[in-house]
């Protein structure tokens, strides 16, 4: 497989990893060295919109696809007749150096397949990051996967050359993947994640009391699910998602919609990748990350999946109806937040806006609150904005309804605005 040519090669080992989507990063601060090539910035880097608007790149490839496990989910499974190829270390190293010289890239994912054995292949990966980091001097962001079931002392040397690390628990319960990847028991996963988590948590301590202490992946730790290749429900995924949170530090759980391709009876025949299941699993990763929600609070036994016709924050809302409605003018900040409609930037527009002069609807509006969602749950200035009954059915007709425009008489949009803004900006 490496008798390829280069570019055959490239396109296999790049087109294999698409199917990661932990590839992103809320920032990374690696200090620069003398003389070194390349850099990282606090935004991040990753094929995905910075909070100021930048697009940032990464090459995002495997060091293999090769794989010794056959992981019923996985396209490159060591039973799927698919073309097989490999790039060695240095080549891995000149090709990253090669793209960032010609401004392609500021940054590389980094993962593979299995060979060999765990520990080799692991090695492998670290023996690129330590040839860019130590041999070509590049500064650049670098986000490496961690194989499951790896050598305590290989996870603590990669965390010591890369900004980020991941690694995959792709399955939400023991179950499942004893069922479809019966060589990485949950344990083998699990435990490079808390060994990760106390080895950064231990480097953030000692750089406070040391400025120039090393760093130790400086961006923090990710991993991915899959969702809709097993039975699990919302609830359970969601649950699981807190608890990564909450006790591991995890920076980002990344949802993948499963993808059928496979004749495995193992697997459900799906007609086609629950893609709105997966964007409904990160409206609610939002409302836990941001909103101040718990798990228990959006999904529970009696209600364990998500609606598919609400966001997740609409669909709270509709079902306690109790709360509301609350006036804009005086209720307190993390109650704003538990308004549908009413993100995170548009809730502290209204405490600031609200200390200089009453809110009214048009005021709401120029703050940036989505009034069509959020005018059913407010009061301003004592007036209800709704102008129906807060009973849940006609309200989700309401709440469900296109949301109908005036006739336009100047100029149209070239670049009209996308029918759900929250898919972009997370506003919920």
């Amino acid at each position: 497989m490496n008798n390829l040519p280069f570019v055959q090669r490239l396109e296999i080992l790049a087109d294999s990893a698409k199917y990661d989507v932990s590839c992103s990063s809320s920032g990374s601060n690696r200090r620069g060295t003398p003389g070194g090539v390349g850099s990282t910035s606090a935004s991040g880097i990753c094929h995905t919109w910075t909070a100021d608007g930048r697009c940032i790149s990464l090459l995002k490839i495997l060091l293999t696809n090769t794989c010794i496990y056959d992981c019923a989910y996985c396209v490159n499974r060591s039973s799927n007749d698919i073309p097989r190829a490999a790039f060695s270390p240095d080549e891995l190293v000149r090709l990253t150096m090669d793209f960032y010289s010609r401004n392609y890239i500021e940054g590389l994912f980094l993962s593979t397949g299995v060979t060999r054995s765990v520990d080799y292949t692991m090695e492998q990966l670290i023996l690129v990051v330590r040839k860019l980091r130590k041999g070509e001097r590049f500064n650049g962001y670098v986000h490496l996967k961690i194989v499951p079931g790896a050598d305590p002392l290989l996870v603590a040397e990669a965390g010591r050359y890369a900004d980020r690390v991941s690694i995959n628990i792709e399955l939400p319960t023991s179950r499942s993947l004893a069922l479809l990847a019966p060589d990485k028991p949950r344990e083998a996963v699990i435990a490079p994640m808390r060994q990760m988590s106390g080895l950064i948590s231990s480097a953030r301590a000692e750089r406070k009391r040391w400025r120039k202490a090393p760093q130790f992946a400086p961006a923090g730790q990710s991993t991915q699910l899959i969702v809709g290749a097993t039975p699990e429900s919302d609830w359970e995924i969601i649950t699981l998602s807190e608890g990564l949170y909450r006790r591991l530090d995890m920076k980002r759980v990344y949802y993948s919609a499963f993808v059928p391709g496979s004749n495995d009876r193992r697997l459900p025949a799906l007609p086609t990748p629950p893609l709105l299941r997966e964007h409904r699993l990160y409206q609610a990763d939002w409302l836990l990350r941001f909103y101040g929600f718990a798990a228990h609070e959006l999904l529970d036994e009696s209600h364990p999946n998500l609606d598919m016709r609400l966001d997740p924050k609409s669909d709270w809302a509709v079902r306690h109806l109790h709360l509301f409605p609350v006036e804009v003018n005086n209720v307190e900040y993390e109650i704003l937040l538990r308004v549908p409609g009413i993100g995170v930037r548009s809730a502290r527009r209204i405490l600031v806006a609200r200390r200089h002069a009453r809110l009214g609807e048009a005021e709401l509006k120029t703050l940036g609150v989505v009034i069509k969602r959020a005018r059913y749950f407010l009061t301003a200035g004592g007036r209800y904005l709704g102008g129906i009954r807060l009973d849940g059915a006609g309200l989700v007709a309401r709440l469900l309804a296109p949301e109908r425009r005036p006739a336009r008489l100047d100029q149209l949009e070239l670049f009209p605005a996308p029918a759900d803004a929250s898919a972009l900006t997370g506003e919920l």
